[in-house]
């Protein structure tokens, strides 16, 4: 059965409380399954946006959901699964845009 999604208009209002953070994840996190690791937190915590390697050896992800959501999707992203090594996190807020309705690993 092919499942369609329709995406949630431009215009239809999102809770207020709803957040974006936008990640840079910079040390041992490509080859180590760090986006995987990624999509499975984002997934448990109900939360929608994406997460992709960038050419210069980082990983990027964007995730909307309640800020204290987001904060514990931020502690565990700092951690990371056993085999990386997380250096640094750059993230950027904003309020959410919702144009996304589940989380995926883009390629």
């Amino acid at each position: 059965m092919v499942q369609i999604h329709s995406p949630r208009p431009r215009h239809a209002k999102l809770p207020m409380n709803l957040k974006r953070v936008h990640l840079i994840i910079h040390g041992r996190v490509q080859g180590v399954g760090f986006r995987y690791f990624t999509h499975r937190q984002a997934c448990a915590l109900r939360l929608s946006g994406w997460v992709r390697n960038l050419p210069d050896g980082t990983v990027e992800a964007l995730a909307e959901g309640s800020e204290a959501t987001l904060a514990k999707f931020l502690d565990r992203v700092r951690e990371g699964p056993p085999s990386s090594r997380v250096d640094n996190v750059q993230e950027a807020w904003a309020a959410a845009e919702g144009d996304n309705e589940q989380f995926t690993i883009r390629h």
